[in-house]
């Protein structure tokens, strides 16, 4: 006796579609989420950064987003780095234990220092650093000038 063989069934779009479609909107959410986070009006928003934000957007710099130089330009790289500097963040404004002066870790000075490479390669690669690590260690206030005294600020600025 011979078993007959069914023919394999096809797949319906009705069980394709709805996965495919949470796939995109999820891929464009997080997409959308990544570059709104990276801004200055977003960094700006929490009181602790909104010095940061106001002599950002003074700078020579003003036209970049935040993590163009504060986070790593490698995705892979980006979210986990992101992700642990944001919570670092909330942690810090929600307890209320934020520094009058905020200094950059050891992890974010390197950062750094790779997106100021990454744009400024060709300027700088006759530049000899013997003495110091970093272009920072120079260039302290590119693009944050030192805070602007609140007489000199305009009523906008606050």
């Amino acid at each position: 006796m011979r078993l007959e063989q069914k023919p394999p069934t096809k797949m319906k779009w009705s069980r394709v579609l709805p996965p495919a479609l949470v796939g995109v909107l999820l891929t464009i959410s997080a997409a959308v989420a990544m570059n709104t986070t990276d801004q200055a009006m977003f960094c700006g928003s929490c009181h602790s950064m909104s010095e940061a934000a106001l002599t950002h957007k003074r700078s020579v710099h003003a036209n970049l987003a935040c993590n163009e130089c504060h986070a790593p330009h490698n995705l892979i790289a980006k979210i986990p780095f992101k992700a642990k500097e944001g919570t670092r963040d909330i942690f810090a404004t929600v307890t209320k234990s934020i520094p009058d002066l905020i200094h950059p870790g050891e992890e974010t000075k390197e950062v750094t220092q790779e997106n100021c490479q990454r744009c400024h390669g060709a300027t700088t690669s006759t530049v000899v650093m013997q003495s110091k690590k970093f272009c920072t260690d120079c260039h302290r206030h590119v693009p944050h000038t030192p805070k602007i005294p609140v007489a000199k600020r305009s009523a906008a600025d606050a």
